[in-house]
């Protein structure tokens, strides 16, 4: 971290250059096996804020389902829905849906294509009515509804916008077919197990990244970012600095420039001490 030196009254004062720390949510700021942010995270955190850092959360969850865990601290800004609805405290600084009509004419592919999936708005999530066969849409199904969300309107209806899809294949589904159908204006992102994330092309974690940079005038490396899967691709292409976590997909290896401890393991704090950003 570049100190500098000002002289205010005639004495010198330390102060610090100004950065950008973004974080993933699942398994980098908030633990998996907990569900909460460690208190030496959340210690190291408040340090960093202390210096004058920006602290973002940079997630491919939509503002609907940012976890109250989260809430609870106040980070500075949210970068929600891999790169399309990006906030700075109060202000929204950007925001993409994908059209409506062209939206519709995905579910219907997706249902043609024997798939299934959960399409996620900034206001809600949108859930298939009935029970599908795939055990972890169930799943999700469940968490979501005990959250309050997806429970106003089923993903069969057609008077809602989202901003990304969440899909679900097996042996039955047709994948090919459907990922030919979007090539166009969005991409796939495996998450392994069978699921994509289905998000618009040309937004990610990265292009959220490179708006707060500019919004606030930081040159590159002053970027710090955080991550632990795939989806973080695009801003550890991005960012000069990134740090994966202890248990992070070995797809983001080469773009990695330390990797620090599970989040559990107080990685977070680890890294930050180790840039001296606290």
């Amino acid at each position: 971290m570049i100190q500098l030196m000002q002289k205010m009254n005639g004495k010198s004062e330390v102060t610090y250059e100004k950065s950008g720390i973004i974080f993933d949510i699942d398994g980098t700021i908030l633990s998996e096996k907990t569900k909460e942010i460690p208190k030496s995270a959340i210690e190291a955190l408040l340090a960093a804020q202390k210096k004058g850092h920006l602290l973002f959360i940079n997630t491919g969850r939509t503002m609907c389902s940012i976890p109250a865990q989260l809430k609870q601290f106040m980070f500075d800004g949210y970068l929600c829905g891999c790169g399309t609805y990006l906030t700075y405290h109060d202000e929204v600084l950007f925001t993409r849906n994908i059209d409506k009509k062209r939206g519709r004419e995905i579910l219907n592919k997706m249902a043609e294509c024997n798939l299934d999936g959960i399409a996620e708005g900034t206001e809600d999530i949108y859930i298939p009515e009935r029970i599908t066969r795939f055990e972890r849409l169930e799943t999700s199904r469940r968490y979501f509804q005990s959250n309050g969300l997806g429970l106003e309107c089923y993903l069969e209806k057609d008077d809602f916008i989202y901003d990304k899809v969440f899909i679900y294949a097996d042996e039955k589904s047709n994948l090919q077919e459907f990922f030919t159908f979007i090539e166009e204006d969005m991409e796939a992102i495996d998450r392994g197990g069978n699921t994509y994330e289905i998000v618009q092309k040309g937004y990610g974690k990265g292009t959220a990244c490179d708006v707060i940079l500019k919004k606030f005038g930081m040159e590159l490396d002053r970027a710090y970012v955080f991550g632990d899967s795939m989806n973080d691709l695009s801003m550890f292409q991005y960012a000069k600095h990134t740090i994966a976590m202890g248990n992070h997909a070995k797809g983001l290896d080469p773009f990695t420039e330390y990797v620090t401890a599970e989040v559990e393991k107080d990685g977070i704090a680890q890294a930050i001490r180790h840039y001296g950003l606290d």
